[in-house]
């Protein structure tokens, strides 16, 4: 025993230093976080990127992984580098995603979140998380028009809408789940054209197949046509699952979702509706009536990470169901983690409704923000950001140089920029492909100077145009000036 003295001193004294490094580390690396990301990144006169080419970046990182660590003060320099080269998407000047700004209620989740390090499975092990999901998920169904039924956080919309898919053929053929897709027929599934791209992923990723995705046309706003849909149902394969979007990824369109629930009910079909973008609306009394008709809906997949500025990543899909499909479908009953003998009720070991093991805890974030700020708070958000977007269209028209692809109900505002040397050319024969040049030379120019970001893309016919996303309640009118006059200023030579 006495041998084992200096063994036992060594480690302690080893463990005490470690834990007292760390903790001077975190101190001061949070300093560091605070000065260059939260105070110098939402700073409208601070650039939103470094850019760098990737070699350059690679260099000035010093990514290499090497046999010993490296010293306190070495370290803290690589948390400046990262701070500094990063996009700061908390920028007032960052539109380039369908998230933007910082919540620092949100933010004080996510650090709480990440500090206690907890998976969501058991009641045993996240207790606070099991019950305050419960309720997160309880509140937002009301919201949708449900007074009961079922839901669970996921790491994104996309894996949110692949539960849905998954929960409506396991509610159109249970057998699938045991037997496979040998004791099934072929199944059809219906989207827009706009619809977002995860579902050809899920239907590739289930073994349904994206043949069996049957394309549903959309309108020059990007709103499903009902009419199409009912016409596309005639096909040799069983209709199962229709996807309706609330908000579309590009130009913010919302489908006619009462005629699309009429339909589905006609022929038997689960109603899917991705409201990832566009669910938030369900906040203001003023804008929710673009998704009249969602209650009529199975599942619904929302974003709250995105209009509602929980960081990412928050998302959940909500079911109408009230047999308890998602537990039926993804249950695998592990004896080490399910026990029933447990010494509390062991329905509130939720992880079984997952198709994960581990899961991270997404509810924090949004239940504390949702307490700082109330339902009205969030209302406000969501109704300020329908008022820039309308700002913006409304000072865009105004100038020459700006022209609407279409006018939208939401806040994506879809747009070319028409430089001097192509006014009044519209019917040249290079007018098209001269314009499509426009929108990446825009962007290179505005992410090397560090002043903006927004994105671009041609879709459906149309040559690359911008899509301006309005999000984050740190924007004013000044922000939407700014806007407009950098898109003219970095495109006037073109």
């Amino acid at each position: 025993m006495k041998r084992d003295a200096p063994l036992r001193s060594f480690i302690d004294h080893k463990s005490d230093m470690c834990e007292s490094d760390g903790k001077l580390f975190l101190n001061e690396a949070f300093s560091v976080i605070m000065e260059e990301i939260l105070h110098k990144g939402t700073d409208s006169k601070e650039k939103v990127c470094e850019w760098k080419d990737p070699d350059q970046l690679r260099a000035l990182l010093d990514l290499d992984l090497r046999e010993h660590g490296e010293s306190h003060e070495q370290l803290l320099q690589r948390v400046q580098d990262v701070a500094r080269y990063s996009v700061k998407t908390c920028h007032p000047r960052f539109f380039n995603q369908l998230f933007a700004g910082v919540d620092y209620h949100a933010l004080t989740g996510r650090l709480l979140t990440e500090t206690l390090n907890t998976s969501q499975y058991t009641y045993e092990v996240a207790p606070v998380f099991v019950l305050m999901e419960e309720e997160v998920l309880r509140k937002l169904r009301s919201l949708v028009g449900w007074s009961e039924g079922d839901g669970i956080f996921c790491p994104g919309g996309s894996m949110s809408n692949m539960y849905a898919m998954n929960i409506a053929r396991y509610w159109a053929f249970p057998q699938v789940k045991t037997q496979g897709l040998w004791a099934t027929p072929r199944m059809a599934i219906f989207t827009s054209q706009q619809s977002h791209y995860s579902m050809k992923k899920a239907a590739a990723f289930l073994g349904i197949g994206t043949d069996n995705i049957f394309i549903v046309q959309a309108d020059e706003s990007g709103s499903m046509i009902p009419e199409d849909l009912e016409a596309k149902i005639m096909q040799d394969a069983v209709p199962f699952f229709v996807n309706a979007t609330a908000g579309t990824t590009v130009q913010g369109a919302f489908d006619p979702l009462n005629h699309i629930a009429d339909i589905s009910e006609r022929n038997g079909m689960w109603m899917h509706i991705d409201a990832a973008w566009g669910g938030s609306v369900l906040f203001s009394k003023k804008h929710k009536h673009l998704v009249s008709g969602i209650e009529r809906a199975n599942s619904v997949t929302w974003n709250p990470h995105k209009m509602l500025l929980t960081g990412l990543q928050c998302s959940v899909i909500l079911f109408r169901d009230t047999t308890n499909l998602l537990m039926h479908c993804h249950s695998a009953n592990a004896t080490y983690l399910f026990q029933q003998d447990k010494f509390y009720d062991t329905s509130l070991d939720t992880g079984d409704k997952s198709i994960q093991c581990g899961r991270k805890v997404d509810c924090l974030k949004l239940w504390l923000m949702w307490k700082a700020i109330g339902t009205h708070g969030l209302s406000e958000r969501v109704d300020k950001a329908f008022a820039l977007a309308r700002y913006l269209v409304e000072e865009m028209e105004k100038r020459e140089n700006f022209k609407l692809v279409c006018k939208g109900h939401f806040v994506n505002v879809c747009f070319w920029f028409i430089p001097p040397s192509l006014r009044g050319k519209e019917n040249s024969p290079d007018y098209q492909e001269r314009l499509s040049k426009v929108a990446p030379v825009i962007k290179e120019r505005m992410m090397k100077r560090g002043t903006m970001m927004v994105g671009y893309q041609p879709m459906d016919g149309h040559v690359n145009f911008f899509r301006m996303v309005v999000v984050s309640p740190q924007l004013t009118t000044k922000d939407m000036d700014f806007f407009l006059d950098e898109i003219e200023k970095l495109g006037k030579d073109l």
